[in-house]
């Protein structure tokens, strides 16, 4: 029917299916140049991926347990409680960083080649959280296995989350990425605003000892409530939904739309900055 109406239909629908088919190549491509270049194309980038995270771990246990003395928090010991919601922070942190520097990484390849340049951030940020998602499950296991409580059936809500996750940082990547290309200290700012973020974000601490006054904006962290579900689902075993799950959905999906929409304002100057 469609065909009788629009003679050209065919041969949109054709067309749209070849740019899909193309796209979804594309992006297997960068992201395996991504993953391999530079992650696992070399022991010491592996090795910095999954080390870095354990690395601070380590040094976290160590000055809060050690040194101030901090005892379980919420009822669980530190290492668990802290280990659930810092392995996301610095995936998040990663792929943020890793997706802002993309366009500039591929700018020769950008100036001589046609091509949906949203694509290699997706690719960038695809290729670091699938990794640190490996090795966040990774983490869980051998907690679990030196007898932390590890609720295995919490992934049925963590996982849905680390999406909720990814769509977000593939949002702010796209429009940092866009911004960098014109503004080139936006990696460097980046990192210490990042830095910030963590420590007003209850990852090292529970909500419980914040101040009153300043509960409520901890509390409106969006990452901030990411971290509870994640703690709620991994450690208590609590696979309820809640109806500020819906909010961090909306809130996702309108970063990622509000990233696009800077980013596909700016991608056609790219060629003229890069």
């Amino acid at each position: 029917m469609s065909s009788i109406l629009d003679p050209l239909a065919p041969h949109r629908e054709a067309s749209a299916g070849t740019s899909f088919a193309r796209h979804r190549a594309l992006f297997a491509n960068f992201f395996r140049r991504e993953l391999f270049s530079r992650y696992l194309g070399s022991i010491s980038g592996l090795a910095w991926a999954l080390l870095h995270p354990l690395a601070l771990l380590a040094v976290y246990h160590f000055v809060f347990t050690t040194i101030f003395r901090a005892g379980p928090m919420n009822g669980k010991s530190f290492l668990i409680f802290v280990a659930v919601a810092l392995w996301p922070w610095l995936a998040a942190q990663e792929a943020l960083q890793r997706g802002t520097v993309s366009i500039a990484a591929h700018a020769g390849l950008i100036r001589k080649v046609a091509f949906a340049h949203e694509i290699v951030v997706y690719a960038s940020v695809a290729a670091t959280l699938t990794l640190q998602l490996v090795g966040y499950l990774g983490v869980l296991i051998v907690l679990a296995l030196f007898g932390e409580p590890v609720h295995f059936e919490g992934l049925l809500i963590a996982l849905p989350l680390w999406i909720v996750l990814a769509i977000a940082v593939a949002g702010l990547s796209l429009a940092l990425a866009a911004l960098q290309v014109f503004v080139k200290d936006v990696e460097h700012i980046l990192m210490p605003v990042l830095m910030i973020l963590m420590y007003l974000t209850p990852i090292l601490y529970p909500l419980t000892l914040v101040p009153e006054g300043m509960k409520p904006w901890v509390a409106a962290n969006p990452f901030g409530y990411l971290v509870d579900r994640l703690r709620d689902a991994l450690l208590d075993g609590s696979l309820a939904l809640h109806w500020g799950d819906a909010v961090a959905v909306i809130v996702a999906l309108a970063l990622f739309v509000g990233g696009r929409w800077v980013f596909l304002r700016l991608s056609p100057h790219f060629e003229d900055f890069v």
